[in-house]
């Protein structure tokens, strides 16, 4: 009792922990006798006291006191471990201590929880008596429901023989509805029934009527289905029975509908598609049918490709119906022998397969048609939404994929399976493009209807002909491959210098035209071998241009033709042959087919210019060599023994010469009489004329002093001049502009100063020639540029050819501008001639800037 009066007291500040001292415990209190450990060290006790002390306020709990003894605290905290405080307490010295000290600590638990009873004994009377009080109430409860459930089952005996009895009258009640329904229903069928056998004829069950509307008929069948299906009418006997000839009557209607949906989409009536389509829109079942059809026209088509290509079909029809002795050989190849009719039968199989391909696509473009035109009577909507949603292909559209994918296998499977089929394939290629294009040609046209789709797309028609490309890459190939290696031959890289023979340069053009014959009728196919052939001619151009021989021998004029001269001239001739025979050929074709050569064939001219360059080059110096001697002869001589004298100057008696041998050895052999049209050489030779008139009459403007006398020699030099190109070199009527300033030349020379203003003479002569020759109308005093510069009239005649018209007037005007300062100088009058040339110069560059 002594302990639990402590403990009372300490919890309660009772009044000996009043007399104790503030926050000290007594000293007879357990608590403070345990409130510290006794340790052993080296031998000896010591004894620690705790400074945890009793709680002071009543509020304050005895685990708040735990909470700070060095003891309990441990015990208190969160990461107590048993193990680990048995492991310290046996490894230290004082482990017979701290189990002592642990004893006592206990002891003292238990008084705290005593005392904690005792402090409560009220409270736990006062619960203890209210539980007897509930448990007393519960034991009159327990009865009061007890008597409850037994009037439940009372009440539930009486009342459920009357729910039993009105859920079986309610039960009798809907049987005989349903019964009644069953019955009116199958009346209803049965009549039915009745009225579609008036409709199509076949009251007795055997005849029926020919001339059935069979839209009409359907209908009432679908009407007769829904009622059956609905009402739940299977089972009953005589319902069973018409519905059997029910599903005899629909068969009946279907294969009907579908011969005279088949006969209009073979015969392109779209009357009895629509007729056929009806009676399946009125059975409910268009959709399936469309359906059917699209995979029986693709199944059809598929067939039509493969069976095209079956070799042992082909190698059977070209040996008379049986395979022969063998068979195909497993590259695919006929029998030696039947090549060329299998050949035969493959390319007829081919175009019953295009037909049969034409025929299908068509069909379906009919039923596709058909679809998109007729609506549904009461919703107006188009028959084609019934089958078709918007993103999905439409059905000429499935049905074309499958037969561009069928063909494309079969091709490829054809390239790699059948040797016979590629070559033939391959070397007959124009022959395979042209039935495609003339199938997708042929059903554009036959479905090319104004507010109606067509039956093919563009990107559709470019399937199609890639599925070919195989062989179409092959056929170039071999086309590249043909030409490439007949040029390679005729002009060998190894033998510079070789020239082909005439009938090898006939050749290669004859092939080059068979090429273009062969694909002339096929646009796409004639571009892509006119690009071959664009090829070839490049390879030949590049071939030819290595074949020309250069250096001395090619470029001397003086003697006869040289070897090397002659195969120059020679391959001119070849390359202008070529050039002429192709341009005549393609001058048939389109303007864009054209435009592929013009390229190739600006080469081959190229080629054939430069063969002849250094010659011809060679021939102009030589003449223009003689025209600048027209300075060393003296026209500013007067008397009559000069104008009478009726010899040609000796410069153009030189020039004379040279066009005679010019035109014996080496022009000869490069025009040819018999031709009436103008060629590379005939241009050529006409170049070189005109250039010998014009450097003429440049440097007969630049002669200084020219008299009367003079006047008429050089008269009689043009006359000469205009002989001797005529007849040696070209035509000088068909020279244009240099022979018309020629001719007006010669009237120039004899013309008075003063009316040079007004002359029409004047419109064919370049205005820095008449100012050149004006120079020799005035004084001496007024230089030329060329007298002013110091240059010679080659150096001269260079400088006029790299210049333009304005650049030469401010050559000459520099000129008159000195002479203008010299003749003010001295305050002189100036000559006639000045104001003229200033007038001229300012038309002439009026003339230039327009």
């Amino acid at each position: 009792m002594s302990t639990t009066t402590t403990l009372i007291d300490l919890n309660s500040h009772s009044p000996s922990r009043s007399m104790a001292s503030p926050g000290v415990l007594p000293p007879s209190s357990p608590l403070h006798r345990l409130s510290s450990f006794t340790s052993k060290s080296s031998g000896n006790v010591t004894a620690t006291k705790s400074s945890t002390t009793a709680p002071t306020s009543s509020t304050s709990s005895p685990l708040d006191a735990f909470a700070s003894d060095p003891i309990f605290s441990a015990f208190l905290s969160p990461s107590f471990s048993s193990s680990r405080f048995s492991s310290a307490a046996l490894t230290s010295n004082s482990a017979a201590s701290r189990a002592e000290t642990l004893q006592e600590a206990i002891q003292t638990l238990d008084r705290h929880l005593r005392s904690e009873v005792l402090s409560r004994h009220s409270d736990l009377l006062s619960h203890l008596s209210s539980l007897r009080h509930a448990e007393t109430s519960l034991s009159s409860l327990r009865s009061s429901v007890g008597s409850l459930g037994s009037s439940l089952k009372q009440i539930n005996s009486s009342i459920s023989e009357p729910r039993r009895t009105i859920r079986d009258h309610t039960v009798q009640i809907s049987n005989l509805h349903s019964a009644a329904e069953l019955l009116a229903a199958a009346g209803k069928m049965v009549r039915m029934c009745r009225k579609l056998r008036g409709v199509v004829g076949d009251e007795n069950g055997y005849e029926r009527n020919s001339k059935v509307d069979l839209a009409k008929a359907a209908e009432m069948h679908r009407e007769i289905e829904v009622v059956y299906e609905e009402q739940g009418l299977n089972g009953i006997s005589v319902v069973e029975e018409e519905f059997k000839w029910l599903s005899g009557i629909g068969n009946w209607l279907r294969s009907q509908a579908m011969d005279t949906v088949e006969k209009g989409m073979d015969e392109s009536n779209q009357n009895d598609i629509w007729c056929g389509l009806q009676v399946f829109y009125n059975l409910g079942e268009l959709r399936s049918t469309v359906d059917a059809l699209v995979n029986k026209y693709k199944a059809i088509g598929v067939r039509s490709v493969s069976s095209a290509l079956d070799m042992k079909a082909i190698s059977a029809a070209s040996m008379g119906g049986g395979y022969g002795p063998g068979g195909v050989q497993r590259s695919g190849t006929p029998q030696i022998g039947g090549g060329k009719r299998a050949g035969d039968a493959l390319w007829e199989r081919m175009a019953k397969c295009m037909e049969e391909l034409h025929r299908i696509v068509t069909a379906v473009w009919q039923l596709q048609t058909v679809l998109s035109k007729k609506r549904v009577p009461f919703t107006q909507v188009l028959f084609l939404h019934e089958v078709w949603q918007e993103g999905d292909p439409l059905l000429t559209d499935r049905v074309w994929e499958a037969l561009v994918k069928s063909f494309a296998n079969q091709m490829k499977s054809a390239l790699t399976a059948s040797s016979f089929v590629k070559e033939t394939f391959t070397s007959g290629y124009p022959k395979l493009s042209s039935m495609l294009e003339n199938l997708l040609d042929r059903i554009l046209r036959d479905t090319n209807v104004k507010g109606i789709l067509p039956a093919l797309t563009l990107e559709g028609k470019d399937q199609m002909v890639a599925a070919t490309n195989v062989f179409q890459t092959a056929f170039l190939s071999q086309c590249l491959s043909r030409l490439s290696d007949y040029v390679n031959s005729i002009f060998p890289v190894s033998n510079r210098g070789s020239i082909p023979s005439k009938e090898q340069i006939s050749r290669i053009v004859m092939r080059i035209q068979e090429e273009i014959e062969a694909v002339k009728l096929h646009g796409p196919l004639l571009v892509l071998v006119l690009r071959v052939i664009s090829k070839v001619l490049f390879l030949l151009s590049e071939r030819a241009e290595y074949q020309i021989l250069t250096g001395p021998e090619a470029r001397q004029v003086t003697g006869p033709v040289t070897p090397s001269q002659l195969k120059n001239l020679t391959l001119c001739q070849y390359l202008q042959e070529i050039h002429t025979r192709i341009s005549t050929t393609v001058s048939a074709l389109l303007t864009e087919h054209q435009e592929i050569l013009s390229a190739p064939l600006g080469s081959i001219y190229g080629v054939a210019c430069d063969s002849m360059t250094t010659l011809f080059q060679a021939m102009l110096d030589r003449l223009e060599a003689c025209i600048l001697k027209i300075h060393e002869q003296d026209f500013g001589v007067q008397g009559m023994d000069a104008a009478m004298d009726n010899n040609a100057s000796n410069y153009m008696d030189d020039l004379q010469k040279s066009t005679i041998h010019f035109r014996t050895e080496f022009l000869s052999k490069l025009l040819s009489s018999s031709s009436r049209t103008e060629t590379i050489c005939s241009r050529l030779v006409r170049g070189m004329a005109s250039r010998v008139l014009t450097f003429f009459i440049r440097h007969a403007a630049l002669v200084r002093p020219l008299s009367e006398s003079g006047k008429l020699r050089m008269a009689r030099d043009m006359a000469e001049l205009e002989l001797a190109v005529g007849q040696n070199l070209f035509p000088v009527e068909q020279l244009g502009a240099p022979y018309r300033a020629l001719r007006s030349f010669r009237p120039i020379i004899f013309l008075e100063t003063a009316q040079f203003g007004n002359s029409p003479l004047l419109r064919d002569l370049p205005r820095s020639v008449i100012l050149h020759h004006l120079y020799s109308r005035g004084s001496d005093e007024l230089q030329s540029p060329l007298q002013r510069n110091k240059l010679t009239h080659l150096q001269y005649s260079l400088w006029l050819d790299s210049q333009g018209e304005d650049q030469i007037w401010k050559g000459i005007k520099v000129t008159l501008d000195d002479y203008e300062m010299k003749v003010n100088a001295r305050g002189e009058e100036l000559s006639p001639v000045h104001s003229l040339m200033l007038q001229m110069g300012s038309a002439m560059i009026e003339s230039a800037l327009r």
